[in-house]
């Protein structure tokens, strides 16, 4: 088979495109999250908990030891941290790799999986530098309905799944466009 170079430069350049994009995400989301959760450590750190518009903005430092709304908090500090570090660079590296391999990703697709790959980079940057914890500080609320605490990194992550998801051809619909072409 005799592959058209034009063909393959196109091929190159949708690839360095889409690395472009994955970077960019990357880098804009987590420097956003470590700037955010810098900030918190310096005034909410000792500060009591600020609430707006009658609570439903509800702003506390804490420390998750856990997983997501603190699953796993409750085991062995080096069981927890270990498992928690490995956990979180694995869903890196196959978020990452499903970004940068996946054949052909829709572009909010791909920005869809840059953003669960910067939320667990952020997050796993909390657990690497933060004794195994990740620094939470938000939480959202109408009256005895609310969020757990969480923080920017977890916005990308559900924002990133959410987008992925959405965006997803589905099976049929898929093939049909296929046979159409």
């Amino acid at each position: 088979m005799v592959r058209d170079p034009h063909q393959a430069r196109s091929g190159i350049v949708k690839r360095i495109l889409r690395l472009g994009l994955v970077v960019v995400i990357l880098v804009a989301w987590v420097g956003c999250d470590q700037i955010v959760k810098q900030f918190v450590r310096v005034s909410l750190f000792k500060s009591p908990p600020i609430s707006l518009l009658y609570d439903s903005i509800h702003l506390a430092y804490t420390e998750n030891p856990g997983a997501f709304l603190g699953l796993g908090a409750n085991l062995p500090g080096t069981a927890r941290n270990a498992s928690a570090i490995a956990f979180a660079s694995l869903v890196l590296i196959v978020t990452l790799g499903a970004a940068l391999n996946t054949r052909s990703p829709s572009t909010v697709q791909l920005a869809g999986l840059a953003l669960v790959a910067a939320g667990g980079l952020g997050n796993l940057i909390d657990r690497l530098t933060n004794n195994g914890s990740v620094i939470d500080f938000l939480r959202l609320g109408i009256g005895p309905l609310h969020t757990g605490v969480f923080n920017v990194a977890d916005i990308a992550i559900v924002a990133g799944l959410v987008l992925f998801l959405v965006f997803s051809p589905r099976g049929g619909e898929e093939a049909a466009a296929d046979q159409r072409a």
